[in-house]
């Protein structure tokens, strides 16, 4: 306990300690019981209950709570082991998954984190970052590509292979929008089906997906070391900070908020209509909603067509969510994780090679970053680590290990859009190298 929270009373989820408590305790027993149920307050309770517990103790643990990832990486793998060895009843794992899947809180989330963190900066600010974007994802995919035929000849796997079977699965946004198309790709280019790709994409992608939520920890630890590295977790580009929106500039109204949240919901309803109207695709390629939206938003913003209340409003919503909704999420996404599966793609070659993937391309987007006036740590967590994991849900946990929610449309830039980039990019290697 700190020297503050003996002098105010140990605090947890905002309440004193024993009023927490009692309430985890009253779920969990009523879970236990079979008398919680599986609709939406109910698993919305459940998620509380088993990630605040999991989170204090990560954030008070010693050693893991300054360079592992605290509370947040802890809720995350406390739920992979619950929901993989059956620690409580399959049906409330199954309704957690569906919360987060099925019912969509992980795309409410998103869509929230976008808007509040793109509407919170100013225009010229917002233009400079993302033209400059593009460049960094690049480089990190570059030097993914670099480090990844280094560690193959150490195995005695070809360039060629070490990209197409390692690299590309790893880099390619996901599972959705990576792995299960460019399998797709693969069975088109080789005439072998489609699942010879997919087996082994999926599991050295799931290797990399943790690598990268490590890393990300150890990168945020690394900006607290030497600051200059980082800037405030909100800002990618050196030296801006003080041209964000602030809090002190304008305190916004619970209106503001409400209108915050409809400029929220109305951008993903243009993303919706343009990715699966308007141009779902674009040079053959899907292109996701959520990267439409991150456009839209982007474009509204350099218009200086939303009001100072309602951005302020945006950002207001975004703060509430990643300071206090960021813990169900981890406990979501948590759960969809299989160890089994984990443990059984645990070998020596997938190790390194992923290891070295991860560390390229943290070394690359941030390196390229740093050249077009970005911060190291943010572009390496973003255009790096971000294209380095499981697509949506991977860079949730990505930037919760880095305490960076407030890059989440910078995230989706990389999962969506670079993700699509390297669909094309990878049909052209396919074929060169297979």
């Amino acid at each position: 306990m700190t020297n503050d929270e003996k002098k105010k009373g140990l605090k947890l989820y905002g309440a004193p300690w024993y009023v927490t408590l009692v309430a985890c305790l009253i779920i969990i027993g009523a879970m236990f019981s079979g008398g919680l149920g599986t609709d939406m307050p109910s698993i919305f309770a459940l998620m509380l209950a088993i990630g605040i517990p999991l989170y204090e103790i990560g954030q008070r643990l010693p050693i893991w709570n300054k360079y592992i990832g605290g509370g947040i990486l802890l809720a995350f793998i406390g739920t992979s082991v619950i929901g993989t060895y059956n620690l409580i009843p399959e049906t409330y794992v199954t309704s957690i998954d569906n919360f987060t899947s099925e019912i969509n809180f992980l795309s409410f989330y998103i869509v929230v984190l976008i808007t509040g963190s793109v509407l919170s900066l100013e225009r010229n600010i917002l233009l400079k970052s993302f033209a400059g974007y593009f460049p960094a994802i690049l480089g990190g995919f570059v030097g993914a590509i670099a480090l990844a035929m280094v560690a193959g000849l150490f195995f005695g796997i070809t360039p060629g292979e070490a990209i197409t079977h390692y690299t590309l699965p790893i880099m390619g946004g996901g599972n959705g929008g990576g792995a299960i198309p460019l399998s797709e790709v693969y069975a088109g280019i080789t005439g072998e089906g489609s699942e010879v790709y997919y087996s082994f994409a999926i599991i050295i992608l799931t290797v990399g997906n943790v690598f990268a939520i490590f890393a990300a920890a150890l990168l945020n630890r690394l900006g607290e070391k030497f600051p200059k590295l980082t800037g405030d977790k909100q800002t990618i580009i050196r030296g801006t900070e003080e041209d964000d929106l602030s809090d002190e500039d304008y305190t916004p109204s619970l209106g503001d908020v409400a209108s915050g949240l409809l400029i929220a919901l109305t951008s993903y309803t243009v993303g919706l209509l343009f990715s699966n109207v308007l141009l779902p695709e674009i040079f053959g390629f899907p292109i996701h909603e959520l990267a439409y939206m991150v456009i839209f938003v982007v474009i509204l913003c350099a218009l200086g067509v939303i009001p100072v209340n309602v951005r302020m409003g945006a950002k207001r919503l975004q703060s509430f969510f990643t300071k206090h909704l960021t813990l169900l999420i981890m406990v979501g996404v948590g759960v969809d994780l299989d160890l089994n599966e984990l443990l059984a793609a645990v070998t020596l070659p997938n190790i390194i090679l992923a290891l070295f993937i991860i560390v390229g391309a943290v070394i690359g987007a941030g390196g390229i970053g740093y050249l077009v006036g970005f911060y190291p740590i943010d572009a390496a967590v973003t255009a790096g680590l971000c294209m380095a994991n499981r697509g949506g849900s991977g860079d949730l946990a990505v930037l919760g290990a880095a305490d960076r929610m407030g890059l989440m449309a910078y995230a989706q830039l990389s999962s969506r859009l670079g993700g699509a980039i390297i669909l094309v990019i990878a049909s052209v290697l396919f074929s060169i190298l297979l």
